[in-house]
């Protein structure tokens, strides 16, 4: 027994030891207005389930912060697989796998025998057994009930090498084989043991939010945005993007490529040239594919191309335009930036900082009278947008469309149809393009498309604009905010999706990545998330760039491209 000083909010208090974070979030607890899920101690972030052990200046994390957010969905997640082991009657380690994210759902598929148990024949194609997955959910309400705690213990990397072998987790066997540590975090769940990337709430009685339906030969973990942490919606099916993140995984499990581990072994044995020309020639026919479908479609004149930042959109349409060449067709590019309003009349976001990503930062209007003259053959004198003086420019550029030109244009809006509410439907044939990997840290432990689109972010800003990692790591969450409000809900409306994550890139940018992560100061707020990314690079391998073809997308971030980007 002994007494520590805690200071909360320039409040400090005196407390007997042995005290935990959980017991002091409790106290505390009535003046948030979420759960709280997470501590932070002297600028580090604490589990709850951890003892105070020295004086400390200490703050909380709740399930509405982005790493409480994050720390909710994990543990919901190791919740689903020991409901689903339990409901088994057997341990599921090698048998589902927590694969995709489609809105608010994350989607697990079963595997091996535990697919051939739970999935049946019907009218139509497979489809997994409904009263199985009421059972599954049925069992972790019962242990969120339970309340039981959710146990973390260092285990020397032999020892939890050889628990999870136990367990038919090879995927993670494989995985600590590139651990250099010699200490492994491993969570235990009522006899349920496993290997979590990054932080877990203390007990089941936390996870109080979620749902479980069927979908698509797997279920659909139904979990709550951190905008409202209490509610969980209701699925809504993204069919064609769901079909684009299965394509991708069906291709990784065709080449033996969908964890981490598959992909290290890959470098390790000397494939990794292969592998990249495979891939790159994979892209390189979904490009031509999509540009056979335009080709055929007599009246397309505008190509529109949206998606979330760092998609590798400007390489795409390099990439689309040259195979439009091949049918014949002459494509100019037209940025809709170029439409930006002045600077002046630029509308301001709730902080009064200018929203460049709404709809009314762009003169729409002008736009639409644009391209409707040109579609009717007019000539057009076309703008430019100089972003220096935050003011559009008339510089003597023209344009006029014959038979056979075609605008290729990309901007953020161009899925919403406002944008271009003057054209035909017809003469418009819209891609969403993303970087939806499909790669996982292992079966259990999914890579976030999000993660992936910021690292190449990191990369593209340090080199073209001199930005450091914690300016990028600062505006990311407002990036993210104009995805979710003008690209995301407009996905569907797609004529064709396009899915620009290359299962080895991570590799590539990493060297590339991490000097600039190291550079965040641990004053900074944006620290935390610099030390969460350094720790997922760990588990891979970092490969050179020199392999990489002049036109690949990954050239857009690193550098080296044939193109203009």
């Amino acid at each position: 027994m002994g007494t520590i000083k805690i200071t909360i909010n320039t409040t400090q208090k005196e407390y007997r030891t042995p005290l935990t974070y959980e017991q002091l979030a409790e106290e505390y607890q009535q003046k948030y207005a979420h759960r709280i899920v997470l501590a932070v101690a002297n600028q580090k972030i604490r589990e709850l389930h951890k003892n105070i052990t020295r004086d400390a200046e200490v703050a909380f994390e709740t399930i509405a912060d982005r790493v409480g957010h994050d720390t909710y969905v994990r543990s919901a997640c190791m919740l689903l697989m020991k409901a689903l082991s339990d409901v088994a009657g057997s341990p599921v380690g090698g048998e589902a796998a927590m694969e995709y994210t489609v809105g608010r759902g994350y989607y697990c598929m079963p595997k091996g025998s535990l697919a051939q148990r739970v999935v049946r024949m019907q009218e139509g194609g497979e489809r997994i057994d409904e009263a199985f997955v009421a059972q599954v959910k049925e069992r972790m309400l019962r242990l969120v009930e339970a309340d039981l705690a959710i146990v973390k213990r260092a285990y020397p990397t032999d020892e939890a090498i050889e628990l999870f072998r136990a367990q038919g987790m090879d995927d993670k066997v494989r995985l600590f084989r590139y651990r250099r540590g010699s200490f492994i975090n491993v969570y235990c769940l009522d006899g349920y043991y496993d290997y979590n990337y990054g932080y877990m709430v203390p007990r089941t009685g936390y996870l109080e939010y979620f749902d479980l339906i069927p979908y698509k030969g797997g279920m659909m973990l139904l979990l709550p945005d951190r905008t409202r942490p209490e509610e969980v919606d209701a699925f809504e099916p993204r069919e064609k993007f769901f079909e684009t993140l299965m394509r991708s995984g069906s291709w990784g499990g065709k080449m033996g490529i969908e964890t981490v581990a598959d992909l290290n072994d890959r470098i390790c044995g000397g494939e990794l040239s292969e592998l990249i020309l495979v891939q790159e020639a994979l892209q390189e026919r979904r490009i031509a594919q999509i540009a056979g479908e335009i080709a055929d479609r007599q009246n397309v004149k505008f190509v529109m191309i949206a998606g979330p930042s760092s998609s590798g959109k400007t390489t795409f349409s390099h990439r689309l335009s040259v195979q439009l060449k091949t049918h014949g067709l002459t494509p100019h590019p037209i940025a809709v930036d170029d439409y930006f309003v002045n600077r002046e009349d630029t509308p301001l976001d709730e902080n009064g900082n200018y929203n460049f990503e709404c709809l009314g930062a762009v003169d729409v209007e002008q736009f639409n009278r644009d391209m409707s003259a040109l579609l009717a053959g007019e000539k057009v004198k076309m703008p430019r947008f100089n972003f220096k003086t935050g003011q559009r420019e008339m510089n003597g550029d023209t344009l006029q469309l014959g038979r056979e030109d075609i605008l290729v244009i990309e901007g953020i809006h161009c899925l919403n149809d406002k944008l271009s509410h003057s054209l035909p439907l017809s003469s418009k044939y819209k891609i969403y393009i993303s970087a939806l990997t499909s790669l996982n840290v292992d079966d259990h432990n999914r890579i976030s498309t999000t993660d992936g689109r910021l690292i190449r972010r990191l990369v593209r800003d340090a080199r073209t604009r001199g930005a450091s990692a914690t300016h990028t790591l600062r505006m990311w969450d407002s990036v993210r905010r104009g995805e979710e409000e003008n690209i995301f809900p407009f996905q569907e409306s797609a004529d064709a999706m396009f899915n620009s994550a290359l299962i080895y890139e991570l590799a590539v940018l990493k060297q590339f990545a991490e000097p600039l992560l190291y550079s965040v100061e641990r004053s900074a707020p944006e620290y935390f998330e610099a030390k969460r990314l350094l720790k997922f690079l760990e588990y891979f391998l970092g490969v050179s760039s020199e392999g990489l073809p002049v036109n690949s997308i990954i050239r857009e971030f690193v550098g080296g491209s044939c193109f203009r980007v």
